[in-house]
Formats: C-alpha cells, structure tokens, sequence
C-alpha cells in the first residue's frame, strides 16, 4: 500500500524536548549537555560530533532542536544542508557549525563545508554534523569526511512500531484527542512513518478536528484529505 507524505504549513519547530529518544537516549544526552544554558562558549567543547542513520531516525530534528536551543541563548549558528547551493563565509560569530545531509553534498558544499570546519577548529567553535552514512562510507572528498569522523560520533535507529505509537499516544494525549487502534492502524499504515511527518499529521488532524467539531476517525481523515 502506497504511504502519503503530506505537506500541512507550518509547525512548532523541532526542540530536544520534544524528541522521542528511544534507542538515541545517549545522542540526546551528549546534545543536551554541549546546549545546556549552563554551559558558556568558553567551557563548551569543540570536539565535532556527527549523528548517521536513515531517512526517519531524527538527525535533521536534532540539527533544528540545537539551533533553536542556542538561538534561544541569544547565539548564532552556521547551517548548511543540501538545498543551500550558494554557503556564505564563515561568520567568527558563530557559536557552532550544523551540517546536515552530508551525504548529498556537491563539490561546491563540499567545499564550504570544509572552510567551516577548518575555521571552526581554528575558532573553537562546534561542529556537528549528520548524514544516512558513518563517515567511512560517505561519498566526499577525503579532508572533510576524516573531519567529520574523528570526533564523537553517534548512530541513530528509527523507532520501532511499539514506540511509534507510544509517541503518538502521547501527544495526542497532549492535545486532548483520542486516537483508537483503528485510527493508529491507518495513520501508521498509509502514512510516512517517520516521527515528523506522523507529528505533522496529528497537528493537522487536531486543527480539521477542531474545525468541524468532529472526533478522528478513520472516515474524518478520509475527509479531511479530500479536503487537501
């Protein structure tokens, strides 16, 4: 059966509050504690941490949740991720460098990315980084994938089904919906399964719910995606 991605605007962003770790409870920590507002620019450590695993399993939210974490404290970050085709310079201002979908990278982000590791070091400022390989595997050019290999490094595993639906009950609960089985069924079983998509789709079914005043239901999501 063919999975529904579905693009629904606008969302709360991504924090580290509001990641499910599961199996990535020791990622997390290590993020927590380098963003911990306790800890100042001066004390934090520039050693680069680099997250890997599949399409699904957290990397991109966890990059997004350490922005925000750190724009919160009034810093600045450095982001690059696959659809940044023109990188600006290395800003000294900069608190950290993100570098997400390292695996898609072409040679002119390649390029950049090395520059802002390279600077970084000089800086000491941290650089964490994410793709789907370990960094043995990925297809860039030798000086940045070392670079993005020898610091900590974590691999990140998608959720199972049981914890899937844990998470879903939880915000939902949250919210004040109720969702049966039946309802958890079809929204696992047509719909990408990853975390932020299923957190999208239940932040839409929350608003059509509360727009035509109707429980979720396996015929209101028919509904309301005939409404899409």
């Amino acid at each position: 059966m063919q999975q529904l991605v579905l693009d629904i605007g606008l969302v709360p962003g991504p924090t580290l509050d509001s990641f499910f770790a599961g199996p990535n409870e020791a990622a997390l920590r290590h993020l927590q504690l380098w963003t911990g507002p306790q800890t100042s620019q001066s004390t934090r450590s520039p050693v680069p941490t680099y997250l890997w695993g599949p399409g699904g399993s957290g990397k991109t939210h966890l990059l997004k949740a350490v922005r925000e974490a750190l724009r919160e404290q009034g810093a600045t970050v450095g982001w690059l991720d696959a659809s940044v085709f023109e990188p600006p310079e290395f800003n000294e201002a900069w608190a950290a460098v993100l570098l997400d979908e390292v695996h898609l990278y072409n040679s002119e982000q390649q390029h950049a990315a090395f520059n802002w590791f390279v600077n970084a070091q000089t800086w000491q400022r941290w650089v964490l980084g994410a793709g789907e390989l370990p960094p043995a595997d990925l297809p860039l050019r030798d000086d940045l994938r070392t670079r993005l290999g020898w610091g900590h490094v974590f691999a990140l595993q998608p959720l199972g089904e049981a914890e899937r639906r844990a998470v879903l009950r939880k915000q939902a609960d949250a919210r004040g919906l109720f969702l049966g089985d039946e309802v958890m069924d079809f929204m696992l079983n047509r719909f990408s399964r990853d975390l932020g998509s299923l957190m999208q789709l239940l932040d839409h079914l929350d608003r059509y719910a509360l727009q035509t005043q109707r429980g979720i239901t396996v015929p209101m999501i028919k509904s309301m995606l005939e409404t899409l």
